[in-house]
């Protein structure tokens, strides 16, 4: 099984807010490496992430979650 930062940046030429967020970890060096939902938020809220790109996450989670 793909981790999720893996199974995100698959979407990073997608023009949806998905394919932004993918972009935005396959850019950022500090990404967690972690697979804890609640790491990954947290790094999106200390990097001072706009609202849809937490909301965008909550939804990659859950698809990236349900095919686990």
């Amino acid at each position: 099984m793909a981790s999720f930062r893996e199974w995100l940046c698959q979407f990073r030429r997608d023009d949806t807010a998905l394919g932004d967020l993918a972009r935005d970890a396959a850019a950022d060096p500090a990404w967690p490496a972690s697979d804890d939902l609640e790491v990954v938020f947290l790094h999106l809220v200390e990097v001072g992430a706009y609202d849809s790109a937490l909301e965008a996450l909550d939804v990659a989670w859950t698809r990236w979650a349900d095919g686990r």
